[in-house]
């Protein structure tokens, strides 16, 4: 998402429950454990995603370029231009998936980096630009489309009548829209059983849950809490943690847990990743981050 127009989103996400449970975050992170900066620098961090292994990777959108942290605590660029990659996801064979929207496209990226790009329109138009994805076990692939207008486009207007949510069939060939009814999707993760989909509108300052079903669509629409995300990601217990203004993390029913500080202006996106999964990775402005934790996460 551009900084500029995050900026003018913040005061949107601010919590609305002052309730806080007495043990908060104290089973997720150990009390006294810090926040790590693993690297500076980037003109803005956004869509990490852990493979297998726990390896990290993440866009520098404006810099074209996915950037990838080891396991073994190094730094290195793993494919550069990447068409302005936003979010990214992993799916069960290992394929990179990405949101490069320079042409408004969906990339499956091979471990070999070999690109095949996803049939990029709806209705015979393109899409607004999508900007973040999750695969589900089956290998289909839901992504969020809102619009924000980039600096390296030639338009100025949306393609579409309206920022949705699609499904991309495991055919990977088979869009069809599955929301219409929100203000401005953005963050997206569900349940590694593939039953559920979490949605944030960010421009709507809520977050949705949504059961999946076998042809894909979505059905039975609940509020999971009134905060919208930019990214969003969940752990093995089924908290949720989103971006904005740090990172605010909720339970699998919607109770707010407690808040993680991060020292930016803008907290994108988070993941979890690391060889044993129980680090969560937070893309932050300029900044990449990492704070350990007592319970592992879902790559």
């Amino acid at each position: 998402m551009k900084l500029k127009k995050l900026l003018i989103l913040m005061p949107l996400l601010g919590m609305t429950s002052a309730f806080i449970p007495k043990k908060g975050l104290d089973e997720i992170i150990k009390p006294g454990t810090k926040l790590e900066k693993l690297a500076d620098g980037f003109s803005f961090t956004e869509g990490p995603a852990s493979d297998a292994m726990g390896n990290v990777y993440f866009t520098d959108q404006p810099n074209d370029r996915i950037m990838m942290w080891s396991t073994s605590e190094k730094l290195s660029t793993f494919m550069q231009p990447c068409g302005r990659s936003n979010g990214l996801s992993f799916d069960n064979k290992g394929n990179l998936w990405a949101c490069p929207d320079q042409k408004n496209e969906l990339w499956c990226i091979s471990p070999d980096k070999k690109v095949t790009v996803i049939p990029s329109k709806y209705q015979d138009k393109p899409f607004d630009g999508p900007n973040d994805l999750w695969n589900t076990p089956d290998g289909g692939v839901y992504f969020t489309d809102p619009f924000y207008k980039r600096s390296w486009w030639d338009h100025s207007t949306m393609p579409q009548a309206i920022q949705a949510v699609y499904y991309l069939a495991p055919d990977h060939k088979t869009i069809t829209r599955v929301i219409n009814d929100l203000d401005q999707p953005n963050g997206i993760v569900g349940t590694a059983d593939g039953k559920t989909l979490f949605v944030a509108d960010i421009a709507g300052n809520k977050t949705w849950k949504y059961t999946i079903n076998k042809d894909g669509i979505l059905t039975d629409k609940k509020l999971f809490c009134e905060m919208g995300s930019d990214g969003m990601t969940i752990d093995t217990m089924g908290n949720i943690y989103l971006t904005g203004t740090g990172v605010q993390v909720f339970d699998k029913n919607g109770l707010f847990l407690g808040s993680i500080a991060v020292p930016e202006n803008w907290t994108a996106n988070v993941c979890f990743g690391g060889k044993s999964m129980k680090s969560l990775f937070i893309t932050a402005s300029k900044g990449f981050y990492r704070i350990r934790t007592l319970i592992k996460g879902v790559c």
